[in-house]
């Protein structure tokens, strides 16, 4: 069952643990490409100092600003695309950046590694999480028991003071 766009419209911290196991699929053409959420990151706000807006409304970040449910892609390090799904109401700020996916083959346990494999760019950018944009979530019945999900602080935003230490970081423990 594909997500529905309704789905990312609530309280980001209610969806990032519910993305574990949810299948990322996409479709390149012919191609297409599967593997469950391991990993993913919650940013929430203008008052989460780790948050890209929260110094306001950018060019870069304004897609935060729309209504959950459409992809923020953004460079890092001018080397690594970044897969976030915004989620919640339009003019709040808030994303989940993808941290993890495993495929049948193997594991990306990194933001850097799944976009180069899934070949996500700043084309999808804006692009809503329907088969429409190439790019969307899927319900495959795989069920997790509150046991394996962990949480964790966040990582790589030492600059956010406090904030980086919120346990928004949710995984699959095995």
């Amino acid at each position: 069952m594909i997500l529905s766009l309704d789905f990312f419209k609530r309280p980001t911290l209610e969806i990032c643990p519910e993305l574990l196991g949810k299948f990322l699929i996409r479709k390149i053409g012919k191609k297409e490409i599967s593997g469950f959420v391991t990993e993913a990151e919650a940013y929430v706000g203008m008052d989460d100092k780790a948050c890209h807006a929260a110094r306001g409304k950018t060019k870069r970040n304004a897609v935060m600003f729309e209504p959950g449910g459409i992809w923020y892609v953004y460079l890092c390090y001018g080397m690594y695309w970044m897969l976030n799904i915004v989620t919640e109401e339009k003019d709040f700020p808030a994303a989940i950046l993808i941290r993890g996916i495993k495929t049948v083959e193997k594991h990306f346990n990194g933001p850097g590694k799944l976009t180069t494999s899934f070949q996500i760019n700043k084309g999808l950018n804006g692009k809503s999480a329907t088969p429409q944009s190439g790019l969307w979530f899927e319900d495959r019945g795989v069920s997790l028991s509150s046991k394996d999900i962990k949480q964790g602080k966040r990582i790589g935003i030492n600059y956010a003071g406090s904030w980086q230490h919120k346990p928004w970081r949710f995984f699959i423990s095995n």
